[in-house]
């Protein structure tokens, strides 16, 4: 027989497939759903979902199936109709939904001037205008080639962040900034009381105490400077120490260790007793990477314990900018 159109689907008993048991995965000649087809196996109707799932073509039980010559049936409950394409001027506003018409939805060059309002058409040869042949006139000037006039840009205008006044400037990556900069990381530590140095022993001083520390990158539990995330670069360190009698021949010394080891100091050795305070500091410029630590090195060699003072006992340092 012939149709016009598509040819209907036929309609009759359910159609069955079967396959011989003995797995859990069944590939089917059509595409379906748990809800559209019926499983028996054995004879025995199984549970949707519980016993098995459809997915496309493909139908999974939840267990291996008995093994069998055809003895897993499956039902088909209906098939998919095509309905065709709807006949043209058939498909009315009240059928589309809100904002089901999207670009990826309108062929190329589709939609025609005549199929836009009026006043859109008005817009677009107005625009068209002005970016073509109209001429400019005001802060900015010209027909083809635009000319912004001079001081029509002003600091309003701009997208920069920050705050601009006469202490900051306008920096590559559009930010206003301070000029200048600040020598941090920076940080004084010092000896609250007292501290006994050993004998001939280098002692790494743990300043207990702090004036300041603007990056909190001093450690008074360990006497540690250690550079923080994004601050390495070159420090200035001073260090200074205080002994009170010292007597001939006795030697003292003050060093800078980085990482552990010596990287610079002072020394000295007395050719007479010295009843009263005994100083000596040292200053030295270091290169330092992120996580390298500095710490206070103390040394003297009095024969026995010495106390280096408090207070006088003390290590700064600050990050260099500019170099």
């Amino acid at each position: 027989m012939s149709y016009i159109g598509n040819q209907p689907p036929d309609i009759g008993a359910y159609d069955v497939e079967s396959f011989d048991g003995g797995g859990t995965s069944f590939t089917l000649k059509r595409s379906a759903t748990v809800s559209s087809v019926l499983l028996f196996i054995d004879g025995v109707r199984q549970t949707p979902t519980d016993a098995y799932t459809v997915s496309g073509v493909t139908l999974t039980t939840t267990a291996t199936t008995p093994s069998g010559t055809d003895n897993v049936t499956v039902m088909f409950m209906g098939d998919v109709v095509d309905i065709g394409a709807p006949s043209a001027d058939t498909v009315s506003t009240a059928k589309i939904q809100d904002d089901a018409v999207t670009t990826d939805k309108i062929l190329d060059d589709a939609v025609t001037a005549d199929k836009l309002a009026n006043s859109i058409n008005t817009e677009i040869t107005a625009n068209t205008a002005k970016v073509t042949n109209a001429t400019h006139t005001g802060d900015v000037t010209g027909a083809t080639a635009l000319t912004i006039a001079t001081d029509a840009v002003d600091i309003a205008m701009l997208s920069a962040t920050g705050t601009a006044d006469a202490t900051t400037f306008l920096r590559g990556d559009n930010a206003w900034a301070a000029a200048g900069g600040d020598n941090t990381p920076s940080f004084m530590a010092y000896y609250s009381g007292a501290v006994s140095i050993a004998n001939a022993t280098t002692t790494a001083a743990i300043l207990d105490s702090e004036y300041w520390d603007t990056d909190s990158a001093y450690n008074v539990s360990d006497g540690k400077f250690t550079v923080p995330v994004g601050g390495a670069g070159k420090y200035m360190f001073t260090g200074s120490t205080e002994y009170a009698g010292l007597t001939i021949h006795d030697s003292i010394a003050i060093l800078l260790l980085k990482n552990g080891s010596s990287v610079g100091g002072s020394w000295q050795q007395y050719g007479a007793s010295r009843g009263g305070g005994n100083t000596l500091s040292v200053t030295y410029p270091l290169d330092l990477a992120e996580a390298d630590y500095i710490q206070l090195g103390l040394y003297q060699n009095s024969g026995g314990a010495k106390n280096a003072a408090a207070n006088t006992t003390y290590l700064t340092g600050y990050k260099m900018i500019g170099v």
